[in-house]
């Protein structure tokens, strides 16, 4: 608890200081966001200093603003001049509700991606069957701003069925729900479905199967094994979803708590921006405690008494042709399109079709799509991958340390990337690196929660109490067991983010945070090409298919990424020194089911 107060109030404070670290005058700044027309005149801003108290400092600030918090009072706007509090409640509800829209739209899309290896992994016909990707990869690698600028310009407005703009109803949620929902649930799915073929492998499935167990128990039960792996992991996405949906917000004009932080923080409007931050600082710990609790529920005594059987599937599947085709086609488009000068400006070919000497088409100044596709190519993809395995590295390591971690996960993953991007770019300044650096700074979190749970699971399976009885040590099981059952789906997990993080650079590059223009890449070229999107869709079809592109290839090859199967070997035994060395093979999954996973209508 102390540890995550600390850095709770070290957020806070850094909110606080963010008019003085990017050395601009917060009193200019609040007089542009109250009124753009007005004239900067010396007395003016000195009256704005008096009136929010600017001369004394950020401390004094910040210590009133926390004195008062204590009696319920958060102040008032800066900019509007209304009490801060109930505005922030009343953006937390509107949050709150798209939250649990757009999370039901997540599970029955998860739902619907595991559905075959559900019906196949009950009926014991799972096979060598590896996950599948493709769909799953297009619909998680889908911009969610792209795909709320299509729902609300094609269902919204062209079609009419249902409303775009504003907050008055439950039909009002459908859309930006559709929107937040479907790109979380396909990951969610993607990551349950590459642990449901292990769970159906387990004793307990094979002893279902054999006594006649009817499939939906085996089903229900395979899914109860597997869910408390990813509890944690769907924390992250609740509050991700209640913070980090500004874009979502603003195309669909909602009154949401990110939409209010974002607007917060162009303004420096302190006093909303730490409530706001405050507030997603303890729904994310609320969602984590929640979620540990549940996970720990749904796992049981089996937890405590060491009776799980590991998820780590160690043999390698078949190889497969879809990561090297879509690799060859994202190669073949970049090398394309690499020969073209992406900043030649025709103002004579404006928004043209695609055509020979433009296969896919110009934008609004007359530039060629492919040759910005290309070139945008190298600097996302490098800086994605670059962020992916740094991301890696960190969330391994501080996996490894759930005391140390869980309250840093909560605490960054209160700060969405675009509000950390905001936040970056107000310290450091715009340009190239401050994305990266922002998307960075949050990109580790799941990957870290989902090392925890995974860990948490495997020092409670069998086979590990039996090595540790034989004497290993924890350097031993660490490298032997626990690191070979977890790097697998981690590393597999941070290439399913892959096109998350691209996306990330991407919206910050859509709200104007990222690369500046003429810059080719992609998430600008989808924001300046989006206002054209009826007039010229390809302008935003081709990007958008290339994004989605990427996240075929990361998906299907993260398919392929397997740690070998462990080889028996001669090693002396742990027992008395001098005995003779014997063969001693790999540890096994142990033949005693766990009891709490066995469906009831077996016993």
């Amino acid at each position: 608890m102390l540890w995550r107060a600390a850095l709770t109030a070290a957020l806070v404070c850094g909110i606080g200081l963010l008019p003085w670290l990017s050395r601009t005058d917060p009193a200019l700044t609040v007089l542009r966001a109250r009124s753009a027309e007005r004239d900067p005149a010396p007395e003016t801003l000195r009256t704005i200093r008096d009136q929010l108290g600017l001369g004394d400092g950020p401390l004094p600030l910040l210590g009133r603003w926390l004195g008062g918090l204590l009696h319920g009072d958060a102040g008032t706007s800066w900019v509007s001049g209304s009490e801060v509090l109930p505005d922030v409640a009343q953006a937390l509800g509107v949050s709150l509700m798209l939250m649990a829209g757009a999370i039901a739209v997540a599970v029955a899309t998860a739902a619907a991606v595991c559905t075959r290896t559900l019906r196949l992994g009950s009926r014991r016909q799972l096979g060598d069957r590896t996950p599948g990707g493709t769909a799953t990869a297009v619909l998680a690698a889908l911009p969610e701003f792209l795909l709320a600028s299509v729902l609300a310009s094609v269902i919204g407005v062209q079609l009419g069925w249902l409303p775009a703009l504003g907050w008055y109803g439950p039909q009002w949620m459908v859309l930006p729900s559709l929107a937040l929902g479907l790109p979380a649930g396909a990951v969610l799915g993607r990551m349950l479905d590459d642990l449901l073929p292990c769970a159906f492998a387990e004793p307990w499935a094979l002893a279902a199967a054999a006594r006649g167990v009817p499939p939906k128990s085996v089903v229900r039960q395979a899914v109860r094994r597997c869910v408390p792996g990813l509890l944690p992991s769907l924390g992250l996405f609740v509050v991700g979803l209640t913070g980090g949906s500004v874009a979502v917000e603003q195309i669909f004009d909602i009154p949401g708590l990110g939409r209010l932080t974002l607007q917060a923080a162009l303004a420096q409007d302190l006093p909303v921006l730490q409530t706001g931050t405050l507030a997603l600082v303890l729904l994310a710990a609320t969602a984590g405690l929640l979620a540990r609790l549940a996970a720990r529920w749904l796992i049981g005594p089996a937890l405590r008494d060491g009776a799980l059987h590991s998820l780590h599937r160690p043999t390698p599947p078949a190889p497969r042709i879809l990561p090297l085709l879509y690799g060859a086609l994202l190669l073949t488009v970049i090398g394309l399109g690499l020969p073209r000068d992406p900043l030649t400006l025709n103002t004579g070919a404006r928004l043209q079709a695609p055509s020979a000497a433009h296969p896919f088409g110009t934008d609004s100044l007359g530039r060629d799509l492919l040759a910005r596709i290309a070139h945008g190519a190298l600097d996302t993809l490098a800086i994605a991958l670059a962020v992916s395995v740094t991301a890696l590295v960190v969330g391994v390591l501080l996996g490894l340390l759930p005391r140390l971690s869980a309250p840093l996960v909560d605490t960054v993953n209160a700060v969405p990337a675009v509000p950390a991007g905001l936040l970056v770019t107000g310290i450091a300044g715009s340009g190239p690196w401050t994305p990266a650096f922002a998307v960075a700074v949050v990109a580790w979190a799941p990957l870290a929660t989902h090392t925890s749970a995974l860990l948490q699971q495997e020092r409670a399976t069998a086979h590990l109490t039996a090595t540790r009885a034989l004497g290993a040590g924890r350097w031993y099981l660490l490298c032997h067991e626990l690191l070979p059952a977890v790097l697998s789906p981690v590393t597999r997990h941070a290439l399913l983010r892959l096109p998350g993080v691209a996306l990330a650079l991407a919206a910050l590059g859509f709200l104007g945070l990222g690369a500046q223009p003429p810059s080719p890449e992609w998430g600008l070229l989808l924001a300046e090409n989006q206002p054209y999107a009826e007039r010229a869709p390809w302008a935003v079809l081709f990007p958008a298919a290339v994004l989605a592109l990427l996240g075929a290839l990361a998906v299907t090859a993260a398919g392929g990424i397997r740690l070998p199967r462990r080889r028996k070997r001669r090693v002396r035994p742990f027992g008395t020194p001098g005995e003779a060395e014997r063969a001693v093979p790999a540890p096994e999954q142990p033949s005693r089911p766990d009891t709490l996973l066995v469906p009831a209508s077996s016993e």
